[in-house]
């Protein structure tokens, strides 16, 4: 499966602001956007002045980067939800936020996506009593996810359950990080995904035009 395997750092300040994609490191001095909050590249401090095009651009950049999934699943997303009765934005956002690393990044067994990616991949993960290995899995409401025993006692996990504290919490998942396990509980809501903030009109925009 294609995915992205350079510096993450370097998309952040591509982006221009923080995108949380390496966990603890983010929220201390050593990240790197913090550092130099500027595009990389020998002309990333000149001013760049963005066309209608560009924003739209990277704009749906930005999401695809968060949630790590490459140009051919973004683009199935925003497919599908153009398909559903309520805002095709929302409901794009709504179906990234139910991939399962997603949700194992939520509630907080994993420092990132791309962490949570790596439990899924080698069989830490399960739902409703069955192991699922799959990241982009759409979980659904009331489906109870844990990890297995043996991944409960890594010291990565541990430290990603204590990292957890400094992310809310949001709504529509339950968990108990002492026993790790939760379950999803209700539909995703787009007021609390703000965090970095999105704006996903400009994406429907972009594949609109």
């Amino acid at each position: 499966m294609a995915r992205y395997i350079g510096p993450v750092c370097k998309l952040c300040r591509r982006e221009g602001m923080k995108l949380y994609l390496k966990g603890e490191r983010c929220y201390s001095e050593k990240c790197a956007y913090t550092r130099r909050p500027y595009p990389p590249g020998q002309h990333g401090q000149g001013r760049i002045k963005l066309s209608e095009y560009a924003i739209r651009l990277r704009e749906k950049q930005k999401v695809r980067r968060i949630y790590g999934v490459v140009e051919k699943q973004f683009r199935g997303y925003y497919t599908a939800a153009t398909r559903r009765k309520g805002r095709t934005g929302e409901e794009m956002l709504a179906m990234l936020e139910r991939r399962l690393d997603n949700i194992i990044y939520r509630m907080g067994f994993a420092a990132s996506r791309s962490d949570a990616r790596q439990l899924l991949r080698h069989g830490h993960i399960h739902i409703n009593g069955k192991r699922v290995d799959i990241p982009s899995y759409q979980v659904n409401i009331g489906d109870e996810i844990e990890l297995k025993d043996k991944a409960k006692a890594y010291t990565r996990v541990a430290v990603a359950v204590g990292g957890a504290e400094k992310r809310p919490l949001v709504s529509w998942i339950e968990v108990d990080r002492g026993k790790h396990k939760g379950k999803l509980k209700a539909t995703p809501i787009r007021e609390e995904l703000n965090e970095p903030l999105i704006d996903e009109q400009l994406i429907v925009e972009y594949y609109s035009r």
